[in-house]
């Protein structure tokens, strides 16, 4: 049986490891971490996502992740809260990916950190440690490119930077945050706060590269512009942020999704396969359903164009929707407009929120009309 190499460590990578050892495919996964680390993520588990990590035996209440079962939307002094219509999970992406890296491990996954992958050909690795040949390539490289096998971006929503840090609130913030997520609505962008393990709150910023530029270029300007906004100053005035720099990333390619080629065959993962906007909180079912998709389309012997039609048939629709409300939030009479729509039918923000899920169930190639090319 041919032993399939994975690029990356993250969700997407961890899953398919774990599902691919699992299946007694031999399994080497290479991560460029020495260690597990903080990464730019909402760090929302939506149902969907919970799902996949059920099936792949994580314990998320052994984990410690928080439960979020409501949704607020602020922008200026006007809040408006809508129950989600699913209890979702809050847990960081430090110790979610770890957890995974173990329970791939422990499935009989070979996992090798600090290999840092050059570039990629067909059947051929390129690493910080030598070459590797295989003819089952996974690449689960996050937003990192990788040589051999960029992503073609031309039409996506590039423009944004993104912010990430920890914060501990007082108490009576925390109280007030938990169980809920805040979307927090400001010019040229958006925030979202909740609670993660430790009683911790993660914010998590998009904003738009020239209102970064307005402010001063720096998270300094950023987060002075966001505690002039009401409802961030009464959650995190009196707040301590826990790291004095943010993590950032800039140029990630909202609405990114990856065209099926014949030739390819490389299987893409997570944000290799596609990219959601990030209010949607589905990039972490994105990673996990892309993986699930793989290991059955490689257990069914098909090839890696198969299992990117099927993504794309999975995703197509959800990212155009996600796009089109992105890009209406750039606009202060479309945010007026989605407050306005919440407050007077709280039900709507539900059928948004399903028209944006992700599949959930595993997803095989008999499923599809694939057949076996071995």
């Amino acid at each position: 049986m041919k032993e399939a190499i994975i690029v990356g460590g993250g969700l997407a990578g961890g899953a398919a490891a774990t599902l691919l050892a699992q299946a007694g495919r031999p399994v080497l996964l290479l991560e460029r971490e020495a260690e597990p680390v903080d990464k730019v993520c909402g760090e929302f588990l939506s149902i969907e996502a919970q799902h996949h990590l059920a099936r792949l035996g994580l314990d998320l209440d052994h984990l410690g992740a928080t439960r979020i079962g409501t949704l607020r939307v602020a922008f200026g002094r006007r809040t408006v809260e809508t129950p989600l219509p699913f209890v979702a999970r809050g847990l960081t992406r430090k110790r979610l990916d770890s957890a995974l890296l173990d329970r791939a491990a422990n499935a009989g996954a070979r996992i090798e950190r600090g290999f840092t992958v050059r570039s990629i050909a067909p059947g051929r690795i390129d690493t910080s440690r030598g070459e590797l040949r295989s003819d089952l390539l996974l690449l689960a490289s996050g937003k990192h490119e990788v040589r051999g096998a960029g992503r073609d971006v031309a039409g996506c929503d590039a423009g944004y930077v993104g912010f990430k840090t920890y914060w501990r609130l007082p108490r009576r913030a925390r109280t007030g945050l938990d169980g809920q997520i805040d979307v927090i609505l400001f010019d040229g962008g958006y925030a979202g706060l909740q609670m993660v393990e430790g009683e911790v709150a993660n914010l998590c910023l998009l904003i738009e590269k020239s209102r970064l530029a307005a402010l001063g270029g720096n998270w300094a300007g950023v987060l002075d512009a966001l505690l002039r906004e009401p409802h961030a100053a009464a959650l995190l005035g009196d707040a301590e942020q826990c790291s004095p720099k943010p993590l950032t990333i800039a140029g990630v390619p909202y609405g990114f999704l990856h065209r099926a080629d014949p030739a390819e065959t490389a299987f893409r993962l997570g944000d290799q396969a596609a990219v959601i906007p990030s209010f949607c909180g589905e990039g972490m079912a994105i990673a996990l359903h892309s993986a699930a998709v793989a290991a059955a389309v490689i257990g069914e012997g098909a090839r890696a164009a198969d299992h990117h039609a099927i993504l794309r048939r999975d995703f197509q629709r959800r990212l155009r929707l996600s796009i089109a409300l992105q890009r209406a939030g750039q606009k202060t009479w479309s945010r007026e407009l989605v407050l306005k729509t919440l407050r007077l039918w709280p039900g709507v923000a539900k059928h948004i929120i399903a028209l944006t899920r992700i599949p959930s169930d595993p997803t095989d190639g008999r499923h599809h009309g694939l057949s076996p090319r071995r």
